[in-house]
């Protein structure tokens, strides 16, 4: 049986953990973090959700290091619970992964256009009240054409791809940072919450999950690691991950928050942006700013397709969804067929346009913290069942407790209608669809 390749080393796992996780947001919808929670409530929201997942991503090191496997949080949970359970798993996981990628094909889009306004034209239709122009439409199926290419062909050229990205993103923001800090002022900060503090925080951490989704992508390519490769640098790559993630973005709220009066600035397009420019006179410092964010939105992307297409990969080669997925280039050692089907599905769904952006932050939250929930639970039923695989001390069962109650948190958040920016009718519709299609493809699975 062809296997895939094993290429990876350990800078290759924390660029794609990390790379993974932070894409444009913080351009693209800098005004949506800082009018839910304000700037001390969008900063400790980020800092507070992001801190939380540690033990999570405790867990994650644990399991990859003792089941590296593709199929991530399906293995983990295949192991102790029922198949259908492991599929639901791994489907939304898959979703949280895969649900990236349109998000960033629109999301280039409306860069070009600030770039070059004069791409913000040829409208073809609108989406609730949204317009879809074909330029955009033209740069977001190259760039996923491209991506798809290089996944194809091969994980050495991905990681390649990968890492001179994610370094590349991080010495740009250090650059943009310090310089617009420097020209400041405290008085811009204000207000610190838009609502009550508790209230701001939670509106905040909501959507933490789905911005720090990534560090887990680690496991997915798992058997792609280099023989060399030791085992104990997934978890390594998974901590690293998680916390320059949070340093990322508590950095940037407080920057964009400090550098300019960033409540006169929500309504502004790529109000990150603006606030420096404003900051400094320039323009300048905004061609650095969206140097940084197409390096960071090109990482983001591929490296959730990485994810999406291992996990897709995965429950092909499990029988969950037609075997044909599980297929691996004889040639490449790489998944093909899945990732060809979230290419093309991306391509699909990013004729969605710019109304996709904010209703799929909501939704890729939950689908992740589910995958969380699932993923601890496994672990504390494998300690306590299969103790040769899984061994856990008391204090290490309580951080997997604990993983636990947050992941189940975070779901609730937004599903409970009690609490404050729950679903809206437009988030259970995508979840909803999802559902189906998973379904579907699992009672329509055909091939040998």
């Amino acid at each position: 049986m062809n296997t895939l390749a094993r290429q990876l080393r350990a800078t290759d796992y924390f660029t794609l953990g990390w790379g993974t996780m932070v894409g444009v947001g913080w351009l693209v919808i800098m005004d949506d973090w800082l009018l839910r929670g304000g700037a001390l409530g969008a900063l400790l929201g980020f800092v507070i959700g992001g801190s939380l997942l540690l033990p999570i991503g405790w867990v994650y090191g644990k399991l990859v290091v003792a089941m590296p496997d593709a199929a991530g949080e399906i293995a983990y949970t295949s192991a102790v619970f029922s198949r259908p359970v492991s599929f639901a798993t791994g489907w939304m996981m898959t979703l949280a992964y895969f649900i990236v990628c349109p998000w960033e094909a629109v999301a280039v889009g409306r860069i070009a256009g600030y770039i070059v306004p004069g791409l913000d034209s040829m409208e073809l239709y609108r989406i609730a009240g949204r317009p879809v122009y074909l330029p955009h439409l033209v740069i977001g199926l190259a760039l996923t054409g491209l991506l798809t290419l290089l996944n194809y062909r091969g994980i050495r050229l991905s990681a390649t791809f990968q890492n001179w990205t994610s370094f590349g993103t991080l010495a740009l923001f250090v650059i943009f940072v310090v310089l617009g800090v420097s020209h400041g002022k405290p008085a811009n900060i204000q207000p610190l919450f838009t609502h009550t503090p508790w209230m701001s925080i939670l509106l905040v951490i909501q959507i933490v999950p789905y911005f720090m989704t990534g560090f887990e992508s680690v496991g997915k390519a798992a058997e792609e690691a280099s023989p060399d490769f030791r085992s104990r640098g997934f978890f390594r790559a998974i901590w690293m991950a998680i916390f320059i993630g949070i340093l990322f973005y508590a950095s940037i709220v407080a920057a964009v928050s400090f550098v300019a009066p960033w409540r006169k600035l929500t309504g502004e397009k790529f109000m990150t942006a603006v606030a420096f420019q404003q900051a400094l006179g320039s323009r300048w410092i905004v061609q650095i700013i969206l140097a940084a964010a197409l390096l960071s939105l090109f990482k983001c992307f591929n490296g959730n397709f990485v994810a999406a297409s291992r996990l897709f990969f995965a429950m092909g080669r499990r029988g969950m969804v037609d075997s044909r997925v599980g297929a691996i280039h004889a040639r490449y050692q790489t998944p093909s067929a899945a990732v060809l089907c979230v290419g093309l599905a991306t391509a699909a769904c990013m004729l969605l346009g710019d109304a996709i952006l904010v209703p799929v932050t909501e939704v890729g939250s939950v689908a992740c913290a589910v995958g969380w929930s699932a993923t601890c639970a496994a672990c504390l039923a494998l300690a306590r069942a299969k103790p040769s695989v899984m061994s856990l001390s008391s204090a290490e069962r309580a951080v997997a407790w604990f993983g636990l109650a947050v992941g189940i948190a975070m779901a609730l958040m937004k599903v409970v209608p009690l609490i404050p920016g729950h679903f809206t009718i437009y988030e259970w519709i995508a979840l909803g669809v999802w559902i189906a299609i998973g379904i579907t493809a699992a009672t329509w699975k055909s091939g040998p």
